[in-house]
């Protein structure tokens, strides 16, 4: 069975299969609905998949790669009956009644493993528990987490390495077929939620030495957050972003946010980059905004959809707390 090829060295490889990618990004009031997932096939054994926001707000990506004894899924979504089971069975048909599956996770969040149960039982699958103790022990670290490991899924071997700061399981994996860094919700275009500063900090100085050393051609994490405008984020709970930015992002990127992370590490709260916003903290102040944007957001949603013509031409927009520095 063809796998993928090696990678070029950076993201500007010919026929890249994510240019030009338009992902689902939850419908607009009255419809059309989204499928439940979207599938990208990278190559015939890789795959990347988006849940919809019609199923989940989150909406977060989910990785598939495929070796010639067995597949690593990267997380299985945010809801417990999400069709992920159905549609990854189905990518991974034909390939031979012994073809294992394993299913880990990039780290332990609601959003990332509450589609676990739907692997329960499936033949020939090993569904990876999502705490460090568990994380260490099925990939084999000895030194958690600064070691590098290799997950073998038999003719393509996978790197793996810790990168706590965001949860403390956090894992970031690296495909030398592909080129592909995966993230998860340490690096992505959105809102970076850090429980431990220390930690994300050096897991992020660690992320860029790694890939300064190896030919990435694209940082993917598990979400999209922010919109195509500096510093302008759809508010948490939004159920139609249509101006989203692309999901890959370049290692200069990651540097940027490694040395963001270095410069707001002792200042608690939301701090706006652009592309991404950091949130040190528990962020009380940022997130209850947060919350008042998103139920504004769902509340206007709700009374286009009941024919109100006052809103059909568009609403006033309400300030993004992505654009600056905010306390806690």
């Amino acid at each position: 069975m063809p796998g993928p090829s090696t990678p070029q060295a950076g993201s500007e490889r010919m026929n890249d299969p994510l240019r030009d990618v338009r992902w689902i990004h939850g419908s607009p009031p009255g419809g059309p609905a989204d499928p439940a997932i979207q599938v990208l096939s990278v190559d015939d054994a890789t795959f990347i998949l988006r849940q919809s926001k019609d199923v989940d707000y989150e909406a977060p990506f989910l990785y598939l790669i495929c070796g010639q004894d067995r597949a690593l899924l990267l997380d299985t979504g945010a809801v417990a009956e999400g069709g992920v089971r159905q549609t990854v069975d189905g990518l991974l048909s034909g390939r031979g009644p012994d073809y294992e599956l394993v299913v880990a996770h990039t780290h332990g969040h609601g959003d990332h493993v509450a589609g676990d149960g739907q692997f329960a039982g499936r033949p020939r699958t090993t569904v990876v528990g999502h705490d460090v103790a568990a994380v260490r022990e099925f990939f084999g670290f000895a030194n958690w987490p600064e070691e590098v490991v290799t997950f073998d899924l038999g003719g393509r071997a996978l790197q793996v390495t810790g990168s706590p700061g965001h949860h403390d399981a956090a894992i970031t994996v690296y495909d030398p077929a592909t080129g592909f860094l995966l993230t998860g919700d340490t690096v992505y275009p959105g809102r970076l939620y850090v429980s431990d500063m220390p930690a994300f900090v050096a897991s992020l100085d660690r992320m860029a030495e790694f890939a300064a050393a190896r030919p990435v051609s694209h940082v993917l994490g598990c979400h999209i957050e922010m919109t195509r405008r500096p510093n302008r984020d759809y508010p948490l709970g939004c159920l139609y972003q249509p101006d989203e930015p692309p999901l890959q992002m370049t290692v200069a990127q990651l540097t940027a946010v490694r040395d963001a992370a270095r410069q707001v590490a002792d200042r608690p709260g939301a701090h706006g980059f652009g592309d991404f916003v950091i949130y040190n903290g528990p962020c009380e102040r940022a997130m209850a905004w947060q919350k008042v944007r998103g139920a504004i957001s769902r509340a206007s949603r709700k009374v286009i959809l009941i024919g109100k013509p006052a809103l059909r031409g568009g609403r006033k927009e309400l300030p993004s707390w992505g654009g600056g520095d905010h306390d806690v």
